[in-house]
C-alpha cells in the first residue's frame, strides 16, 4: 500500500491510525483529512487504501466512501469506527466499504488485520464478520442467485474475492477493464451485494479459493 488516505476527525485517533499504517506499510505516503470537505480535496488523487471514520463533523463517512468509490474505484476502502450496529454495517457495505474495523481494537490487532489485505483477506473485525454472516443468514439472497452466475461471472467473483483489482482481473482473463467492471456490476446485482467484502463472503460460500498465492 503506497498511497493511503485516513479520514478521521479526532486528532489523537488520526495520529495513531497513521502510525499503525506506517508500521504496517513502511514507506507508505499517508494523506490526512478530518472532514468530508477535507477528504474531497483529495478527490483526484489515486489511493491504494482509505481508512474512513463514519461520524464526521460536516457529514457522514458514507459520503466519502461513495466519493472514493467513484473517483478511485481500485482503492480498498475500510471503515474505522466505534459504531457496530447492524444498520450502520449494512449501510457502509452498501456504500462500497471493502472492510470494517473497530477503533476499540488495539493497534497490534488493527495492524494485523490491515496486513492481511496484501493476501486478499478483507480487513473485517471478527465481531463484524459474525454480524454480517448472521445478517445474510436471515436476509441474504437466495442460494439460487449464486447458481444464476455464468462461468465467466463466477471466475470474476473468485478473482476479486482474492483481492485482485479490476486491472489485474482484466490481465488475468485477457479482457478489458471496462468488461471487468461490467461483470462486477452484474454480479453485485445478481447477489444483491455492494462491496468486495460481501463478494468475498459469497465466494467463500461457493468454495472458490481465496488468497493471491492460490493461483
Amino acid at each position: 500500500m503506497k498511497q493511503v488516505l485516513i479520514v478521521e476527525d479526532i486528532a489523537e485517533a488520526r495520529r495513531w491510525l497513521e502510525q499503525v499504517v506506517l508500521d504496517t506499510f513502511p514507506g507508505a505516503r499517508v494523506s490526512l483529512a478530518d472532514s468530508v470537505r477535507a477528504a474531497s480535496a483529495f478527490r483526484g488523487q489515486p489511493f491504494d487504501l482509505a481508512l474512513i471514520d463514519l461520524g464526521l463533523p460536516d457529514g457522514s463517512g458514507l459520503d466519502v466512501l461513495r466519493m472514493i468509490n467513484s473517483a478511485s474505484p481500485d482503492a480498498i476502502k475500510v471503515v474505522t469506527t466505534v459504531m457496530a450496529d447492524d444498520a450502520t454495517i449494512v449501510a457502509a457495505l452498501s456504500a462500497g466499504a471493502d472492510g470494517y474495523l473497530l477503533k476499540e481494537s488495539t493497534p497490534a490487532v488493527l495492524a494485523r488485520q490491515l496486513a492481511q489485505l496484501s493476501i486478499g483477506i478483507p480487513a473485517i473485525a471478527p465481531s463484524i464478520a459474525r454480524r454480517i454472516m448472521a445478517h445474510f443468514r436471515l436476509t441474504g439472497p437466495m442460494a439460487s442467485a449464486e447458481a444464476q452466475l455464468t462461468e465467466r461471472e463466477t471466475q470474476v467473483l473468485g478473482l476479486i474475492a482474492r483481492g485482485l483489482r479490476n486491472s489485474e482481473v482484466a490481465k488475468e482473463m485477457g479482457i478489458a477493464d471496462t468488461t471487468v467492471a461490467g461483470y462486477i456490476k452484474v454480479i453485485y446485482r445478481k447477489l444483491g451485494i455492494g462491496s468486495r467484502a460481501e463478494a468475498a463472503w459469497h465466494a467463500n460460500r461457493l468454495g472458490l479459493r481465496m488468497g493471491r498465492d492460490d493461483q
